[in-house]
């Protein structure tokens, strides 16, 4: 039997509570993010791409302390981002990061934590560089 859903609405503009954002199954999330954009009518080239971001960035401002994500949104709203557009810019970041790991780049140490260089890049984010990448 499939339990309910606890979360029955996404809307980026206001962050989801931590803990029943994290009882959502991953297809869960991702299809709440494509539920909202698909309400808002926002076109996107890659509709499911962007709600997959959109669920791995929430998940990651949800887990607190536990990585930058959540201290990078609220300085990133602090500098005059709204929620929904401090989301993006740490996706942005996000799927840079990932796109090294595919050529490799990100694994050359395994030593070192392989998330060390996306985090440091959060929190070297700011609004206005962002803003200025377009």
């Amino acid at each position: 039997m499939k339990r309910p859903s606890i979360v029955l609405h996404y809307d980026p503009l206001v962050a989801p509570a931590p803990a029943e954002w994290l009882a959502l199954t991953e297809t869960e999330r991702i299809q709440l993010a494509a539920d909202y954009h698909r309400r808002a009518r926002i076109r996107l080239p890659n509709a499911k791409m962007h709600a997959i971001v959109h669920a791995i960035v929430e998940a990651q401002i949800a887990l607190g302390d536990e990585t930058p994500a959540q201290r990078t949104a609220q300085r990133l709203m602090d500098e005059g981002l709204d929620r929904h557009e401090a989301i993006h810019a740490i996706g942005s970041v996000l799927m840079g990061f990932i796109s090294n790991v595919l050529k490799g780049s990100e694994l050359d140490d395994p030593g070192t934590n392989p998330n060390a260089s996306y985090f440091a890049e959060l929190e070297r984010l700011t609004a206005e560089e962002w803003l200025r990448s377009g």
